[in-house]
């Protein structure tokens, strides 16, 4: 699996050198041999940013270059880089590399640059993960649910403070609609595809995993999630790095050693805290799609 994306990152990089060839997601999930929604997760979860971020940075990497070569003029830069105007290729320059591509010609500027990306596997023989599959069927997600601002370490101050306005009573009625695993209050989150970067926005659920029929209380939100595929995985350590090291685990090693891609779907966590420490439980519930070989 590795050694595809691998291949789909040098399709990127002979992309770049080609005035009018596109940076095409299909064409990227083909060389990788997935799907292509399965490639924008994976690409983010691995690389911290979406896709279409990595090839902006890198075209603006390498017509940073350019500029300071001084070669080409600043239009014929832009256009070769796709873009259609040269003040769109100078907003875009200049939120990237903090200074216009005018003024870094003419002061021979310090830019900014994106590396060329590689993945490899690192092995550690000392752990291994466990992790089940699970054929689930329709269920609802039940709760009260906030849009958050995505924060890949530590505690997310903004979901800290939204279950904290719930109220005891309301998490109580949420906790008591359960009727299925992951029991009990999950934390639920449902990202754009193939946005996992940094500072994104995503819905964040905190709520209950309840069959698709029986009546709900009218002052809750409900998501309908179809039947499908789960790989659940298990962790127990200090909370959150543990969680969230696992949440990297099943990206740069789970994935790649496994016959299975993400799909569609909210991941669903059902977290308990272990009492005298500051640790917790966590189960992890990832939807996924046996891969096509």
């Amino acid at each position: 699996m590795l050694e595809h994306l691998n291949r789909a990152m040098e399709h990127i990089e002979r992309s770049l050198d080609h005035e009018d060839h596109e940076v095409e997601a299909a064409e990227l999930a083909r060389i990788a041999m997935t799907s292509e929604y399965h490639f924008r997760r994976l690409f983010s979860m691995l690389a911290g940013m979406p896709l279409s971020e990595y090839v902006r940075r890198r075209r603006l990497t390498l017509a940073g270059a350019e500029v300071l070569a001084g070669e080409r003029t600043l239009l014929d830069i832009a256009v070769r880089h796709g873009y259609t105007s040269g003040e769109a290729f100078a907003r875009a320059f200049r939120a990237m590399h903090g200074v216009g591509p005018g003024e870094a010609r003419r002061c021979g500027a310090v830019l900014k640059s994106q590396p060329l990306m590689s993945f490899r596997l690192v092995v550690e023989g000392a752990s291994s993960m466990e992790y089940r599959i699970v054929e689930k069927p329709d269920f609802r997600i039940v709760g009260k649910k906030a849009r958050v601002t995505q924060l890949c370490e530590g505690v997310n101050p903004a979901i800290a403070e939204f279950i904290k306005g719930l109220g005891a009573e309301t998490v109580a009625r949420i906790a008591a609609l359960s009727d299925q695993d992951p029991d009990g209050i999950v934390s639920v989150t449902d990202h754009e595809p193939g946005n996992r970067e940094d500072g994104t926005e995503l819905d964040y659920w905190h709520a209950a995993v309840v069959g698709p029929e029986g009546e709900l209380p009218f002052d809750l939100e409900v998501l309908d999630v179809p039947a499908g595929t789960w790989a659940v995985f298990a962790s127990t350590g200090p909370f959150p790095q543990a969680l969230q090291r696992m949440w990297g685990d099943v990206a740069s090693q789970w994935f790649p050693s496994n016959p299975y891609e993400s799909r569609p779907g909210p991941e669903l966590l059902r977290t308990r805290f272990v009492p005298g420490t500051g640790d917790a439980q966590a189960e992890l519930w990832v939807p996924v799609v046996r891969a096509a070989r």
